[in-house]
């Protein structure tokens, strides 16, 4: 008796969790919202399917790779991304498939990077992250709601002495160096919330 009552929750369950994520279209519209305006119809988008795999949903013809909310994350956050961070991109995700935490697969890409079996960019590439805790895409405006944007420029191995950076901003919405000397060394610019 008491298994013939689960079933009717466990059935409810997938059905909430389908529910979570959105139809391909969706997805797409509001992945490419972190992209620059003039960037967005024609990059190139992954979002997830029923299973709440990270799939492809378009090609694009530029050099913007955007990628949709992940329905099993807190949140809400949309990212769009320079080509050339595809191989790092990616090897996290693999990473993160196997299991292995955040500290390891900062460790695992930094020996690859070093050792030239992580191809990085060799200049100046930029994430836009647009997110927020009660965000969402609202499918009647087609805008994300409730977010803010980040810009995160990537400069492997960049040193707050190589670029004159401070390692913590000096105001609220300033430009510091992250991860400074490490294949993961990036800018971070999150401008004040109005």
């Amino acid at each position: 008796m008491k298994q013939l009552f689960l079933i009717p929750i466990f059935l409810i369950s997938l059905i909430s969790c389908e529910a979570q994520i959105p139809d391909k279209e969706g997805q797409i519209a509001a992945a490419v919202q972190a992209a620059p305006p003039e960037k967005q119809d024609r990059a190139t988008v992954y979002g997830f399917d029923a299973d709440g795999k990270k799939v492809l949903l378009r090609e694009g013809t530029n050099e913007q790779i955007c990628v949709a909310d992940d329905p099993n994350k807190e949140g809400f956050s949309v990212a769009c991304y320079h080509k050339d961070l595809q191989p790092f991109m990616k090897r996290g995700d693999e990473l993160r498939a196997e299991g292995k935490e955040r500290g390891e697969i900062f460790e695992i890409r930094e020996k690859e990077a070093k050792a030239g079996t992580l191809k990085m960019p060799d200049h100046p590439s930029t994430l836009h992250v647009l997110s927020g805790v009660n965000a969402s895409y609202n499918k009647e405006t087609g805008e994300v709601e409730n977010a803010s944007l980040r810009y995160v420029v990537y400069i492997p191995f960049a040193t707050a002495e190589s670029t004159g950076l401070p390692t913590k901003p000096m105001v609220p919405g300033g430009a510091w160096i992250m991860d400074p000397g490490t294949h993961r060394a990036h800018i971070m610019i999150t401008p004040v919330n109005k």
